[in-house]
């Protein structure tokens, strides 16, 4: 089983809406610049019926260097998590 990929997705919104190819890939940046800077200020993405994406910080912990294993302190930092809505779940389930 092969990943959808944007290419895909850009090729599927053309045929699907009857867009040209370069206003179907307009669309996808834009959302996806959208979702980014969105993303990055700390915010939150809902999509109704298909799920949240969310910023969380992972606080400082603990590590080690696989090469020498070494012990490290890792920084903090953000990621983004995903939680898929209802819908979404109940369909992958079907």
């Amino acid at each position: 089983m092969s990943a959808l990929t944007k290419i895909t997705i850009i090729e599927k919104i053309s045929e699907e809406i009857n867009q040209s190819p370069p206003q179907a890939k307009d669309i996808i940046e834009h959302l996806l610049e959208i979702m980014k800077s969105t993303l990055a200020s700390g915010e939150d993405v809902m999509i109704s019926g298909f799920g949240k994406f969310q910023v969380n910080e992972k606080a400082p912990r603990k590590g080690r260097n696989p090469a020498t294993g070494r012990e490290m302190i890792l920084d903090k930092r953000r990621v983004v998590t995903f939680k898929c809505a209802g819908i979404l779940r109940d369909r992958l389930n079907e």
